[in-house]
């Protein structure tokens, strides 16, 4: 089933942020959302997340608990460990082993008994990735998630978004051209959805 948005509107005062946004994921595709800092990709992501009200305009196909997340700043619980954060986050009694054995493939062993607070900011991120594509949800949101990690560490972490994500849909935004080549992903640049649909 497809995620459509539908003529969204949103500004800040007088500041107009996003105009007549309408855009349609099809189901089980990968999306790259390109566009410079202060574009408005963040506004986008979160208005389709529900996390912020549009002016107008409206997001069809989406209901709650479909979508995970991983945000520009890290939203993990700091005492506990990165098994720990993912088993906050599914539904049931999610196996640890499993979940550690996922958080292993892009985290050093030697990490997954810390509290993520005593975790870099590149590890943190990592937890974040892997908390998002452990979540059961249809579609996998990831706003700018590979910033900050290194070429080879970049690399890993979208090769493990890549197998992981499934037949789910994924959308990143993002500024890299790499990213989206490595993902497979469509690109998209939030101008010209606006662009197109003010016209």
């Amino acid at each position: 089933m497809s995620v459509e948005l539908i003529h969204i509107e949103k500004s800040y005062g007088h500041l107009r942020v996003l105009r007549d946004v309408s855009f349609t994921l099809e189901s089980g595709r990968a999306y790259c959302l390109m566009g410079p800092s202060g574009a408005g990709k963040t506004t986008l992501l979160r208005v389709l997340l529900g996390l912020e009200r549009a002016d107008s305009g409206s997001v069809c196909g989406l209901s709650a608990g479909d979508a995970s997340a991983v945000f520009q700043e890290d939203r993990l619980c700091s005492p506990l460990t990165p098994v720990e954060n993912l088993a906050l986050v599914m539904p049931g009694r999610a196996s640890r082993r499993r979940l550690r054995a996922l958080l292993a493939e892009i985290l050093p062993e030697n990490c997954l008994d810390k509290p993520v607070l005593q975790l870099s900011g590149g590890q943190r991120r990592r937890v974040s990735i892997v908390r998002a594509l452990a979540f059961p949800g249809k579609i996998v949101v990831m706003d700018e998630p590979f910033t900050g990690l290194d070429t080879a560490t970049r690399r890993t972490t979208i090769d493990f978004v890549s197998r992981w994500v499934g037949d789910r849909t994924l959308l990143v935004s993002t500024h890299g051209d790499e990213d989206a080549a490595l993902l497979g992903a469509q690109k998209v640049q939030l101008a010209d959805l606006m662009v197109r649909t003010a016209t």
